[in-house]
């Protein structure tokens, strides 16, 4: 039940953005109230115990954290941490494997000249990600401020930089610092995760999702989260809740109407249908279900185009590079069938209507960087692993959902066995019924379960973290605009959203803020 009728904010979907929001905006004095439709908050934050029998509170969804700034943990308080993985990644090769040491440079080194034959390749890594550590640290600190302008962030990053990322394909650039093929793919890899592109697209998608995949905290580290990911949204409940926030679960929203000035919001609950009104409504969810909530046409229809496989494990498996060992290995970001040109023959498949013969994706142990996910009463299951598959697009599990989803994970188990000294299925735990932990979801299933259009985990593709026409408004100076004056964007799909972060939360609620203080008596708009 809701505490009263009218609101100076409601909040659509109560993801780990809209809690990010509703905790800035009621420390500030507003009225909040958040809808979510799940029995749960959180959205794709969440941790929970998928298998039964088993003790582990898997980071189900979004399971690393890179974009989230240090400014908004400090401002709401948060009882938050995360760890930097040594490991950043293993690509195994042959019998042999590159692995990419962030605390041994000497190592390192000696890896690429082993899988390369010389010091060329990793010299040029050297110099590949000095270029992309320079634009991380110029273009992250903008992402919590009003937007800047086109010509302003290119100023700020630098004409070399920013023909190299912002202007022309990634897989020129990729292919100008790199000659290995293997090495070329482990770089590509980060402009895929999410989107549905190639190399030379010139519609820049891939440049976009690198961008994101780069920049995060001005370093590109992307870190796990101590306690899973509902650790975070954890926090924000409670930093919300301590400010006044109210948060009603099981709410389905399904309609706004708005005159510009006051808005009327529609949902079912426990109760049955009830309406409440607001000066603002944010909408913590993707554009075309905000233009469905609105009854108007959506712009776009996404398409997401990944896999996600979670699984518990009695043990790590044995390589077949007996070089390295598992505990370094699938510590990092454990690339398979991540070449250059696999990459690129699997975009290939997957856009002819196929699944991929050998579908690319890469995993990570989130319990050897964090083993406090694993309960006291797992007897069996030791570690976990989550894979990120892929060139898998939603339109690939649409005639038989099923049927794809068991073809897909198969091709895609089969590709890891491959660089194993032993079947996977060895090592995976099984849960109370007999029954191996794999957790596996498709973009249709994210689309059923998450209400993601099309299962795209970004709410749709990346943009660019800048403006290129006037900012008439606050909500469009912080990126968060719509057609309407009082309903603003608050989630991925707000410009610089996507990932974990909160930036989207951030900046609506500066938005809100700021026209708020303008309305004051005695302020100019």
């Amino acid at each position: 039940m809701v505490m009263r009728s009218r609101y100076d904010v409601v909040i659509v979907g109560g993801g780990h953005n809209g809690l990010v929001a509703a905790a800035y905006l009621a420390r500030a004095g507003q009225s909040v109230l958040v809808l979510e439709q799940a029995a749960v908050p959180g959205g794709a934050a969440v941790s929970a115990r998928v298998f039964a029998g088993v003790d582990i509170r898997l980071s189900r969804y979004s399971y690393l954290v890179s974009l989230l700034p240090d400014r908004i943990v400090r401002d709401l308080g948060l009882r938050f941490r995360t760890r930097q993985r040594r490991i950043s990644s293993y690509t195994p090769t042959g019998s042999t494997g590159l692995l990419v040491d962030n605390g041994s440079p000497a190592a390192t080194r000696e890896s690429f000249a082993r899988v390369t034959g010389s010091d060329r390749e990793f010299e040029a890594w050297q110099r590949f990600y000095t270029m992309t550590g320079e634009v991380a640290r110029a273009v992250f600190p903008t992402l919590t401020d009003p937007l800047p302008t086109r010509d302003e962030l290119r100023q700020r990053v630098g004409a070399r930089h920013w023909a190299a990322l912002f202007e022309r394909p990634l897989g020129e650039t990729v292919e100008e610092y790199f000659a290995d093929d293997l090495v070329r793919g482990v770089v590509f890899t980060d402009a895929l995760i999410g989107t549905f592109t190639h190399a030379h697209d010139p519609s820049l998608a891939q440049n976009r999702c690198f961008l994101y995949h780069v920049i995060g905290g001005g370093t590109g580290d992307w870190n796990v989260p101590v306690g899973g990911m509902g650790a975070l949204t954890d926090a924000l409940l409670a930093a919300g809740r301590s400010a006044g926030t109210e948060l009603v679960t099981d709410a389905e929203v399904t309609g706004v109407v708005t005159d510009g000035k006051t808005a009327q919001i529609r949902f079912t609950g426990a109760a049955g249908w009830a309406t409440v009104e607001a000066r603002y409504v944010l909408v913590n969810a993707a554009p075309a279900e905000s233009a469905r909530l609105l009854g108007e046409p959506a712009d776009t229809e996404p398409e997401g185009a990944q896999l996600k496989i979670n699984m518990a494990l009695t043990r790590l498996p044995r390589l077949r590079d007996t070089g390295t060992d598992p505990r370094d290995a699938f510590a990092g970001t454990f690339h398979i069938a991540e070449s250059y040109e696999q990459l690129e023959r699997a975009y290939r498949e997957a856009a002819a209507g196929s699944i991929p013969s050998a579908p690319p994706s890469e995993i990570y142990c989130h319990t050897l960087t964090d083993p406090t996910i694993v309960g006291p009463a797992t007897s069996t299951a030791r570690h976990t692993l989550t894979l990120f598959g892929l060139h898998t697009p939603a339109g690939l599990f649409t005639a038989d959902p099923e049927a794809a989803k068991r073809a897909a994970v198969d091709a895609t188990l089969a590709q890891l066995d491959a660089v194993l000294a032993e079947p996977l299925h060895e090592c995976l735990a099984r849960d109370s019924g007999g029954e191996f932990c794999l957790d596996v979801a498709t973009p249709v299933d994210l689309q059923r379960t998450l209400r993601l259009p099309g299962g795209h985990i970004f709410h749709g593709d990346l943009s660019f973290p800048y403006r290129t026409e006037p900012a008439e408004s606050p909500a469009r100076r912080w990126g968060v605009d719509t057609a309407h004056s009082n309903i603003f964007r608050c989630g991925a799909g707000a410009v610089r959203g996507g990932g974990v972060s909160g930036i989207g939360g951030h900046n609506a609620a500066m938005a809100v803020l700021e026209e708020t203080a303008a309305q004051r008596p005695g302020n100019a708009r």
